[in-house]
This record gives C-alpha cells, structure tokens and sequence, in this order.
C-alpha cells in the first residue's frame, strides 16, 4: 500500500479550533503538511471570538513536532478569506491544500426563520467558501497544483427537518464544486466534497446520544488526508462518510420520455399521463458537466 506522504504541503483548515476541523489540520501536519488553523473562536450559532481556540491547535501540532502557524479571520468576508491565504503565503509561501470545513447552525423551522439566521448561516458555509477559495485558487492556478475539499451534509443531500438555511447552503457548495472541477482540471486543481457525520459541537444535540460517543472525528480524516493528496486525481466526487462507511452521492438523472418532436409544444395533460415515466429513475445516467446532458436530446436539436 503505498504511502501518503504530505511533506512539502501547505494546507489550509478553516474552523479547525474543534471538532472536525481539529483532527484534520493534526494528522495533515503529523503527514507532514504546514498548516494553517484557522478559527474564530465563536459559539456553534456564529457569536463571539477568541484566539484560544487556533492557537490551542497549534500548540498541539507543534508539540507533536509539526509545523502550524494560527488565523483568527472570519471566513464569510472577503478581506477574512484573503487574510487567511495571506497567512499561508507570508509563513509558508504558497497554497497547496484547502479544507472548507467552518460552519455554524442556526435551526428553526422555516416559517419561523428569520433573515438574520438564514444569512449568517448561508455566509459562513457557503459565501465563506467562495471568500477562501477564491483567493486559495489563484495561487494553485499559478502553482499548477491544488486540493480543495468542500464540507457538505446530508442536510442538503437528503433533507434534514429544521436546517433549510443550512441545507441550501451545504448543496450551494456541490454547484460550487461542480464548477471548479471544471475550471481547476487543467492546473491539475482537485476539488471533491465530503459529507461527513460526526460527533462535533454541530451535532451534539443533533445525533442520538449513543450515536453520538462513537461517531468520532476520527473516521471522517483519513478521507480528508486522502483528498488531500497528490495520489487523488479524481475531482467533483461528493463522499458519505460516518464510522468507516465511505460511498459515493451523486446527481443523477432519469431516462425519461419525449412527449414531442420538438416542435409541438406538449399539453399540460400530457405531462400528467407521462408523470410516472418522466419522474423514473431506472437505469439513470451521470452527466459530468452542462453539456454532456443535450447529448440525450438528440434529433429534438436537428
């Protein structure tokens, strides 16, 4: 089994004061990777700062003789993102590895979900995306190389009662993803996205309390080291992962039916008779961009 070897690797981690975050900027740098621990130091609904939290991180790291340098910016603004790649670049001189894992919750159902709430939650997982990735990918382009790895839920893969802020932020980041798959394959820039349960401050009064102490952190990393890698080179995967299960999500569409030639525009009622067909998904296809799908429309474009 060959070994995956990190040395060399400048690695971002956003929100790695605790939790998930945490165990993925340890064992990158125990890889060998310099890390840069970015955490706010806020409460899990987004309020309050404290330095504590990266800096304790770091301590850890070095102590176990890796190399980690603190950034306490706030990811949903612009000037915080490209503070936090500043970190990176003024310690260690460039980006190669890039881990989206900050976020907060702020649940409530949602006829009663105020603006406040939808936007500080839709700002940090997926604006905050856009502030560090933004500046991160600039410098993989000019380097010619890159790993970015994108923290969606199975909130916004499957649905999840109560978290529509944070459901429709954590599938933002799969559009998002979709895209720099696309605009990062010729820099040899990797961007997949993990779709983590785990026992974190997010999920503690989320996960049943006996689910809770054996869904450790532990088993989402070596996934993220993976990712992080310059041995993964396949990009746009979103990957479930909980306890050691790892499997593949992924948009996928049905070989539905042609109600016209083209040219005659259907009747509504046809829709209606054809339903079950149109929303079938037997035997479905995977489309790895926009244009592959007009590839199904064949004649109806001559």
């Amino acid at each position: 089994m060959a070994k995956i070897d990190l040395k060399g690797r400048v690695a971002i981690v956003t929100g790695a004061g605790a939790g998930l975050g945490r165990q993925h900027a340890i064992e990158l740098a125990k890889r060998g990777a310099k890390v840069v621990v970015n955490d706010m130091g806020g409460t899990r609904d987004g309020v309050g700062h404290s330095d504590a939290a990266a800096n304790k991180v770091v301590d850890e790291i070095r102590a176990l003789g890796g190399e980690a340098v603190p950034n306490y910016d706030n990811v949903a603004t612009v000037s915080g993102g490209e503070n936090i790649v500043k970190t990176a670049l003024d310690a260690y001189g460039k980006v190669d590895i890039l881990v989206n894992n900050a976020g907060i919750l702020r649940d409530k159902t949602f006829n009663k979900m105020e603006e406040e709430n939808w936007d500080a939650v839709v700002n940090v997982h997926l604006r905050g995306a856009y502030c560090v990735t933004k500046p991160a990918f600039v410098n993989m382009r000019e380097n010619g190389y890159g790993r970015i790895i994108m923290t969606t839920s199975g909130a916004g893969l499957f649905g999840n009662f109560g978290q529509s802020n944070y459901a429709a932020a954590k599938m933002g980041l799969i559009g998002l993803t979709n895209v720099l798959k696309l605009e990062g394959a010729k820099y040899n820039i990797k961007t997949n996205v993990i779709a983590p349960i785990a026992a974190s401050r997010l999920t503690e009064d989320v996960l049943p309390p006996q689910l809770f102490e054996k869904m450790k952190p532990d088993f989402i990393t070596p996934l993220v080291l993976f990712l992080a890698s310059e041995q993964c080179q396949d990009s746009g995967m979103i990957i479930n992962c909980t306890l050691g299960y790892y499997s593949r999500s992924a948009v996928l569409t049905g070989p539905g039916v042609f109600l016209s030639d083209g040219h005659r525009v259907p009747e509504a009622e046809e829709v209606m008779e054809a339903w079950d067909k149109i929303k079938s998904m037997e035997n479905p296809k995977y489309f790895d961009q926009l244009p592959e799908m007009f590839s199904v429309l064949g004649p109806l474009l001559s």
